[in-house]
């Protein structure tokens, strides 16, 4: 809907505005806000009054000419008289009944603006303009458009682009009503109606073009909630012209009149025609005295067919004060269903308005005939009810009915997000399902990876403490043995025996602390403290008086080597050296350690009776510990030279 610049407020499109959701769309809002939504538009229907289209009499509305194609120049107006202020503009839809969708409205403008202006300006002013896109159909409920308060003679509806009614496929301009409120006051009732120049009078029954403005809606008004009541319909003779009096306790200005039409029945099909118990000629007259001396005519109602009727009957009148208020049929209408065709005269409510209140309301009524039936008594004419409900002001009826449209219109849109919504949870929860499956699955298989792992550990922990028992023992006691040997030669001199027991028994001392340590190898962060004061020891305690040479290159490097990687270094020599004493032969030996270009080499000589090129199995176990590689290379001492190289990969040998 455009709307000019110049109007003094926004206009929107469909009544009670605070419901419309297309500010926000669905797929914006959180769960929680569209769970909160959709409770609020229930509770909101269930305040509301509700659509029944069972009338069933009356004049359907007024109509265009038939057109081919729907881009037509059609248009209708009214012209109130004086100008007065314009609150709304209520525009009610013929209806029609579809085979497939239900009732529809027939007829009613795709594109359309409301134009208002004041005698002695032709042009006025666009209040609202409405396309296509602003989505007004389908719908069987009204529109309205506020109009804020804007003065106006005249209104007129100037419909750009039609729509087809059903019965021919032809485009036209069809509404049931008109209404134009000023407060509460239908400032359009009745008042003058002009169309096109080309425009040709509708011969059909039930399409005068007065019928737009004529008050009949085609809806039965139906309240949200509440007691009903049935409608009072005589039962015995009435007499000559029957009256009803209604006393209002007070002198009134009243200017309206609704008369409620008997209800046709609950029952489907209806059981009587709907202008039953109203007269043919009905006349209303106040009066301030209560023997009506002074009596003036406010009214008077003819009723030549069904189309004269409706379910509410409006009338509206110069403002006149009064007490008093009589209605007098004049002429009967009979009823048919009655084998005699006793005239019968009932309503089901009686409203009269002074300044857009109806004070009628639970006022006394007076009949100048008989009432004897109980279920049907006189006070249902004033008790504010129908046989639906409250009766509701009009203005705040059709209101409802437009709101309850644009409501049941989003409620779809709320519930179908919701449900996508709710699918979409449920297929997350089905993938969070999977994947704890899975995890769980993974759970398992890491515990026993891990326990796979730890066997492996333990296992190689196992061969380890093994090697480094036979290693590190059995370096010891060889040391030992070669002490007790020469502390047998050393018999004849006691400062060096003594030395030598002195060696010994520290020996025996580091022997019980290692077989201690071998136990718990992998936790010892450092059991032999410095690699190179390691080395230098041990080649002291095993070679004993063995000539010894000892060299290192990079010491610094060689002090980052991780404490694992130490003590498997260190094992290595001493293996190496108790080879040596135990089956080399040699008299000397010589020791090269460097590090560099990212290797880590030992050299241990001899000049003993060398290998033939074989490494011993218990290095080669060593080496494989060590992660390095070891080899027999020749030796400048005639003997036998071991060569181990250990690559400087910074995961395995840094710390």
């Amino acid at each position: 809907m455009r709307v000019k610049a110049r109007q003094i407020a926004p206009i929107l499109m469909a009544g009670m505005l605070s419901t419309l959701s297309a500010a926000v769309a669905p797929q914006e809002l959180s769960l929680t806000l569209l769970e909160s939504r959709l409770l609020e538009i229930d509770a909101q229907l269930a305040q509301l009054a509700n659509y029944h289209l069972g009338g069933g009499v009356g004049a359907i509305g007024s109509r265009s000419n038939g057109y081919d194609t729907a881009e037509q120049g059609e248009w209708v107006e009214i012209e109130f008289g004086d100008a007065m202020p314009l609150d709304e503009v209520v525009l009610v839809p013929a209806i029609r009944r579809d085979g497939v969708n239900g009732f529809q409205s027939d007829g009613f403008p795709k594109a359309f603006r409301l134009r208002a202006g004041t005698s002695g300006d032709h042009t006025g002013k666009i209040v609202a303009e409405f396309t296509g896109r602003d989505g007004l159909l389908p719908r069987i409920a009204p529109v309205v458009i506020p109009c804020h308060g804007m003065k106006a003679s005249w209104i007129r509806i100037e419909a750009t682009i039609l729509s087809r009614r059903e019965f021919d496929a032809n485009f036209v301009l069809q509404f049931a009503e008109i209404l134009a409120f000023s407060g509460e006051e239908n400032v359009a009732l009745h008042k003058s109606v002009r169309f096109p120049g080309n425009h040709e009078r509708s011969t059909a029954p039930g399409w005068p073009d007065a019928a737009v403005v004529d008050g009949f809606l085609p809806y039965l008004m139906v309240a949200a909630a509440g007691n009903k009541s049935v409608a009072f319909l005589s039962s015995s003779d009435l007499g000559d012209q029957p009256s009803l009096t209604l006393d209002l306790g007070r002198s009134l200005p009243l200017s309206r009149l609704h008369l409620h039409a008997v209800d046709q029945s609950d029952t489907v099909p209806q059981a009587f025609s709907g202008d039953i118990g109203l007269p043919r000629l009905l006349r209303v007259f106040g009066a301030n005295m209560a023997d009506f001396s002074d009596a003036r005519m406010l009214v008077e109602l003819r009723h030549d067919s069904l189309y004269d009727v409706g379910p509410i009957l409006m009338a509206t009148f110069p403002a006149t004060n009064c007490r008093y208020v009589r209605l007098v049929a004049v002429k009967m209408n009979h009823d048919q269903l009655l084998p005699s065709a006793t005239p019968r005269l009932g309503f089901a409510e009686i409203e009269l308005f002074s300044n857009g209140h109806n004070v009628a309301l639970n006022r006394p009524v007076v009949a100048n005939f008989k009432t004897d039936d109980p279920a049907r008594p006189l006070l249902s004419l004033t008790d504010g009810r129908n046989f639906y409900g409250p009766i509701l002001p009009v203005r705040t009826w059709l209101n409802q009915l437009a709101q309850r449209h644009e409501l049941e219109r989003e409620r779809p849109l709320i519930s179908a997000e919701l449900n996508r919504r709710y699918a979409q949870q449920k297929t997350n929860l089905a993938r969070l399902a999977g994947l704890a499956a899975v995890l769980a699955c993974g759970v398992v298989v890491i515990v026993l990876v891990n326990r796979v792992r730890q066997q492996r550990v333990i296992e190689e922990t196992r061969k380890r403490i093994a090697a480094d028992l036979h290693d590190e023992l059995g370096a010891d006691l060889h040391a030992i043995g070669l002490l007790s040997d020469l502390a047998i030669s050393a018999r004849a001199a006691p400062e060096r025996l003594g030395d030598l027991l002195q060696r010994m028994r520290s020996l025996t001392e580091r022997t019980g602390k290692a077989a201690r340590n071998c136990t718990n190898l992998l936790e010892a962060e450092n059991l032999h403290g410095d690699l190179v004061d390691d080395m230098r020891h041990a080649a002291t305690r095993i070679l004993a008086d063995m000539e010894h040479q000892i060299e290192f290159e990079s010491e610094a490097v060689l002090r980052q080597l991780s404490p694992r990687k130490r003590i498997d270094l260190l094992l290595f020599y001493q293996e190496s050296l108790i080879n040596i004493i135990r089956h080399s032969g040699a008299t000397c030996a010589h020791t090269r350690l460097s590090a560099a270009e990212g290797t880590i080499t030992l050299v241990v000589t001899d000049n003993g009776y060398g290998l033939d090129g074989q490494v011993p199995a218990s290095l080669n176990r060593r080496a494989r510990l060590l992660g390095a590689e070891v080899k027999v290379d020749p030796s400048v001492l005639k003997g036998a030279c071991i060569v181990l190289r250990l690559e400087r990969r910074w995961f395995e040998i840094f710390t």
